[in-house]
């Protein structure tokens, strides 16, 4: 239709608001098919005319840049349960940053369920989100083309066949199962994929991370990127590989490290070496101290001081100064063996040393049954419990109610509750919220009566999680 009869359509429907006949007004056409009839069915057939062509016949044509997306793939765990949606929301809405809503996220996986896409929807980065829910940061990234969504294992020769976040899960679960497969793909593959993703790729050698990788990681070092270049130095100090040797002077970053820690001695009968923060003079001198924490390796460090690093990380003075120490726990995870990873881990917890340090940083190369030793240790004592909330890469409900009354936690929330102190009061939602990630079932439930007899009300948004966590019995949950 043109723009001459558009128009005439338009006076047609003029006429008829304002009382008035349009017969004469009409299209040749469609007098023709309209005349023979009286007065009023002419202008009732007009109107079923026109109407067909406004609804049908002029329906607007989707712009060129419009692209027609697939429908929401599927996902391989079953829906949270219809009844459950709103304690869901209400404790997406609590949590204040990113970090809380994965936790949301990843409680409700532990409990076989996935999220409906209109309460929750992972970003097209996300690279976080438990591995169910690769097909949807797939499609919201919006990748061009039809790709197979078969369940068969990756390959070179299927490689394009997946999309980047599926192959990202493919690849991780082959490097816990076939490491060497995996690596041979991201070596093979990965090479002709943007830095971006190539650095993805290479944050998943940790898994199954052992000495076949070296002569792969040693290849990047002379790769585009310097993030990659990095990221593989760093694993291969986790293989006690050291880096490109310096020349020992002062633009030796090791050398420039050293001399920012001191060497000394301690003990009046079996004398032993011990490692302290030296202290400096200027903030200049203390930002690059922190520079050189975060771009060196453990393993050189300790090798400049001619030990071990289970025995520098033996010597290290924890308590000297808090900020050197989060450095270089940092460092230790960063770019420390397993072996010296959990030999501080373990040295700490049987000193009863600060478990703030490692609850940050450590914790991700920890396995489960450190990492519950550790946070149970937290929960004894409450001068950390605020550190308790930053754990990264802690499994969900798993912590009992005996474990939350086995120290002084409880006590502490009761007296907060019932206390007029605010900071204290967020301190209790922080906590709340972590414990509510944690705890099992059963322990959920008997929080949420023990804070609420405190004197918490009981539909406080703090305690959002925790009812959710209560309610998620599993996969047997009815709808």
């Amino acid at each position: 239709m043109n723009e001459i009869e558009q128009t005439g359509l338009a006076t047609m429907r003029d006429c008829w608001i304002t009382g008035g006949t349009s017969f004469e007004l009409a299209p040749a056409a469609w007098k023709d098919i309209a005349g023979g009839a009286s007065p009023d069915e002419r202008e009732r057939r007009l109107l079923a005319i026109a109407a067909q062509a406004l609804d049908i016949a002029l329906r607007p044509v989707a712009p060129k840049t419009l692209k027609r997306r697939p429908p929401l793939p599927g996902l391989a765990l079953p829906m949270l349960p219809e009844r459950l949606r709103p304690l869901l929301r209400a404790a997406l809405k609590h949590a204040v940053d990113a970090r809380g809503k994965s936790r949301v996220v990843a409680l409700v996986a532990s409990r076989g369920f996935v999220l409906h896409p209109m309460d929750w929807m992972p970003a097209a980065s996300d690279q976080t989100s438990p591995d169910v829910y690769a097909p949807w940061i797939d499609w919201q990234a919006g990748v061009d083309g039809e790709k197979h969504t078969r369940r068969e294992p990756l390959t070179a020769q299927n490689w394009d066949d997946f999309y980047p976040a599926a192959r990202r899960s493919a690849l991780a679960d082959m490097r816990r199962t076939a490491p060497a497969v995996a690596r041979q793909l991201i070596e093979t593959k990965g090479a002709s994929e943007p830095a971006e993703i190539r650095l993805a790729l290479i944050a998943l050698m940790p898994f199954g991370l052992g000495a076949d990788d070296v002569p792969f990681l040693k290849s990047l070092s002379a790769d585009r990127s310097g993030k990659v270049r990095e990221l593989a130095g760093r694993l291969l100090a986790r293989l006690g590989q050291h880096g490109q040797p310096g020349d020992g002077g002062p633009e030796d970053p090791i050398a420039e490290l050293a001399a920012f820690i001191t060497e000394g001695k301690s003990g009046f009968i079996r004398r032993r070496t011990t490692y302290a923060p030296a202290k400096l003079k200027s903030p200049a001198q203390e930002r690059r101290r922190a520079e050189l924490f975060e771009t060196c390796n453990l393993v050189d460090l300790a090798d400049r001081f001619g030990v071990s690093e289970s025995d520098f990380i033996g010597a290290w003075q924890f308590g000297a100064d808090n900020t050197v120490d989060i450095l270089v726990a940092r460092m230790v995870a960063a770019s420390g063996s397993d072996a010296a990873v959990t030999h501080m881990a373990d040295a700490l917890v049987a000193e009863g040393g600060k478990p703030a340090l490692f609850v940050l940083h450590l914790m991700p190369r920890l396995d489960s049954r450190r990492q519950r030793v550790l946070i149970r240790l937290i929960l004894k004592d409450t001068q950390y419990l605020g550190a308790l909330s930053l754990a990264e890469g802690v499994e969900a409900g798993w912590l009992d109610w005996a474990d939350l009354t086995n120290g002084k936690t409880l006590p502490a929330l009761r007296s907060a509750i019932a206390g007029n102190d605010d900071a204290a009061k967020r301190g209790v939602d922080q906590l709340l919220e972590t414990l509510g990630f944690l705890a099992t079932t059963a322990a959920a439930e008997k929080l949420i009566g023990d804070v609420v007899a405190a004197g918490m009300a009981p539909a406080a948004p703090s305690l959002g999680l925790l009812r959710l966590n209560a309610s998620l019995a599993g996969p047997s949950t009815d709808t």
